[in-house]
């Protein structure tokens, strides 16, 4: 279901990807105001539409009994009270300006009216930044309120082909010479998993050659890797296959799940069991994701 207002926007990806021209998975709606007075002024005496708040953050969803939901957000700002943790939400319902200010890059930092989509709104020189195949943060304390951004910004490189502002690459390569590991790995995990799901020998590439690697955790060792890993994964594709790329790191910080352990920890001890074993230790691990029905009844 479409839902039209003069203060209601499409914002983020899915205005990028309309102006690059490919389909976007995520529709992101956000109201200048209240989204959750709009939506119960909307919704609220339909009786086939189901409203969940979350007012802490002004968001709402609104979920039909024919199928289908709709999360909105209200313009809202953001602060960090320390460096590297999640944001505190304030000024709920603060003009688009501001609350397009708050996102990661200029690109991402763009919307439209719901009511008029032949017009951008782009205050931050996004459009101008995509043709250019560039990606700029929009402050110079980005990186270090939020260090995730600096692995979005590698996903966003290698699925678009971007590279980073000559400022902005100035920026994560001074946060990476210190940075703060005092942070939320939650975040760091969710943007890896998300960037080597791309299964991109490029990915990894500029993860080590920029030094990205570094916010894994301190006095992280190179591995080696097999370059026909892509062909690898492509053949044998799982959920874990981000493991492959970055299973011989210290992942430590990032508080893998059980499942993952055991993955990883199957995969060394058949190399230490073995030690004239020459085949990679990636492949070592795609072909204990090949029996992934044998590792599950291990498991369970």
């Amino acid at each position: 279901m479409e839902i039209k207002s003069r203060n209601l926007y499409y914002v983020g990806g899915v205005v990028r990807d309309e102006l690059l021209g490919i389909e976007s998975l995520d529709v992101d709606y956000c109201y200048e105001g209240d989204a959750i007075k709009f939506a119960k002024r909307l919704f609220g005496q339909n009786m086939l539409a189901y409203i969940k708040e979350n007012p802490a953050f002004g968001t709402v969803n609104i979920s039909f009994e024919e199928g289908g939901e709709i999360d909105i957000a209200s313009t809202r700002e953001e602060k960090y009270p320390k460096p590297g943790h999640l944001p505190v939400v304030y000024n709920i319902g603060c003009s688009l300006k501001d609350d397009l200010r708050r996102r990661d890059f200029t690109i991402n930092a763009m919307a439209k009216r719901t009511t008029n989509k032949d017009k951008i709104i782009d205050y931050y020189g996004g459009k101008q930044d995509l043709k250019d195949k560039l990606l700029r943060v929009l402050h110079k304390d980005s990186f270090k309120d939020d260090p995730s951004r600096i692995i979005r910004g590698l996903k966003f490189a290698v699925r678009f082909g971007f590279e980073l502002e000559e400022e902005t690459k100035k920026l994560q390569d001074e946060y990476l010479e210190n940075i703060n590991y005092d942070m939320c790995y939650h975040r760091i995990k969710k943007e890896l998993i998300e960037t080597f799901s791309l299964n991109k020998q490029k990915a990894y590439d500029l993860f080590i050659s920029q030094g990205i690697y570094k916010l894994l955790g301190p006095n992280q060792k190179l591995p080696k890797i097999n370059t026909s890993i892509e062909r690898l994964i492509d053949e044998y594709p799982s959920q874990y296959s981000w493991l492959v790329y970055l299973g011989q790191f210290d992942l430590t910080n990032l508080e893998l799940t059980r499942q993952e352990r055991k993955i990883i920890e199957w995969a060394k001890r058949l190399q230490i069991e073995q030690p004239n074993n020459n085949t990679p230790f990636e492949s070592i691990l795609i072909h204990r994701l090949r029996l992934k029905s044998v590792y599950d009844s291990e498991i369970d």
